[in-house]
């Protein structure tokens, strides 16, 4: 019977580490520049950028390919009451996304394991 006790006790103890190493997390300051890498789906899902009718009517244009691969910089962090990390990012050449918004926010841990950013 202890056999079993300690063989059971050994693979949770396993599985437990394999679960932890996926969760690192990056220490994000401001000014750290990132890159907007390629969604898992055919929308950013950690990145919040406005939807296609807002970008229109403040006057710019809706293509979400233009923003593969710009250099952004963190401009702010704010740490949420359930843990996330939400940070406000910019242009490095202080350009507009889309030509209408100058900033826009992501929740950092899932937009850098998603790779949806990626640091630079």
């Amino acid at each position: 019977m202890i056999k079993y006790v300690f063989a059971l006790m050994f693979s949770v103890s396993v599985l437990n580490a394999q679960v932890s190493d996926e969760q690192t997390r990056i220490d994000v300051k401001v000014g750290d520049v990132f890159e907007i890498g390629k969604p898992e789906t055919n929308k950013y899902k950690h990145i919040e950028f406005p939807r296609a009718n807002f970008i229109i009517k403040r006057g710019g244009i809706a293509n979400y390919k233009s923003v593969l691969g710009e250099k952004v910089v963190v401009s702010s962090i704010k740490e949420k009451r359930n843990g996330t990390t939400e940070v406000r990012i910019k242009k490095v050449d202080g350009h507009r996304f889309f030509g209408s918004h100058p900033s826009v926010t992501v929740d950092i841990d899932e937009a850098l394991n998603s790779g949806e950013l990626m640091t630079k």
